[in-house]
């Protein structure tokens, strides 16, 4: 049994995790930290992680960059794995995960989903057949009309694994409106579309002459992201320091 403390567990992830966890034998939350509670959760909820009383094998992290920190600082100190999945973290706090996983294990990815984390491997299989031959690379990238960032972090996730299986590197376009030219040879086309309530769509187009290939993730709901970070933090627990993606999860 994995025993994890949820850190922004009131929060919509920090829910979403809650009730898959509630339904997973291999694992328990036994605690929470946040500064707000109404007393819903069936685990006991801190106010901060100095206040913890509870021991765990794992912390998974959905909370916000001003909770990093002392997070960091908690890990580090019990000596416990995290599985860091808020977003925003600025330069230094990025440079402090890699410091501090020298301490402890860490896991950290652009996307928590199993399915888009074996995505960016059949990716690299693909490229490295299909560049060579000629296809050019196109990714559309579609989310809720409510999403500030552009392109979607994970799309460039996706171009990052394409690139990373090339000998030649591709540049990344992300605008096409002011170009009168062909397309140039060696690039990676990256566009967004913002719209609805939808949840995420990444789609990646391989374009040759006379066929097309295209490989598609859509997320019809956040529970994906939950339910990677849960499998994270069975893998994490126990494991020695180092940092850690999502492509280590799924083996």
């Amino acid at each position: 049994m994995v025993k994890v403390i949820m850190n922004g567990c009131n929060g919509h992830m920090g829910q979403v995790i809650t009730g898959i966890i509630a339904n997973d034998p291999e694992a328990e939350i036994v605690a929470g930290i946040d500064v707000h509670d109404e007393g819903k959760n069936s685990y006991p909820v801190f106010n901060s992680f100095e206040a913890s009383t509870v021991e765990a094998d794992v912390v998974i992290d959905f909370s916000s960059p001003k909770a990093f920190d002392a997070m960091m600082d908690y890990c580090v100190a019990k000596q416990v794995p995290v599985i860091v999945c808020t977003t925003g973290l600025g330069e230094e706090q990025i440079k402090r995960l890699e410091d501090d996983s020298k301490k402890v294990a860490v896991l950290r990815s652009a996307n928590m989903s199993l399915g888009i984390n074996l995505l960016l491997k059949l990716l690299k299989e693909a490229a490295k057949t299909l560049a060579p031959a000629g296809f050019d690379i196109e990714i559309v990238e579609k989310h809720h009309n409510l999403k500030k960032d552009a392109p979607s972090g994970t799309a460039l996730a996706l171009a990052d694994s394409i690139n990373e299986a090339l000998d030649q590197k591709y540049a990344y376009k992300y605008d096409r409106s002011q170009d009168y030219d062909p397309r140039e040879k060696y690039e990676i086309g990256i566009s967004a579309v913002r719209g609805g309530n939808i949840v995420g769509v990444h789609d990646v187009m391989f374009a040759g002459t006379d066929e097309v290939i295209e490989f598609t993730h859509t997320a019809y709901s956040k529970a994906v992201f939950g339910k990677g970070a849960v499998q994270a933090a069975k893998y994490l627990a126990g494991k020695p320091a180092g940092l850690y993606n999502m492509s280590d999860v799924i083996g």
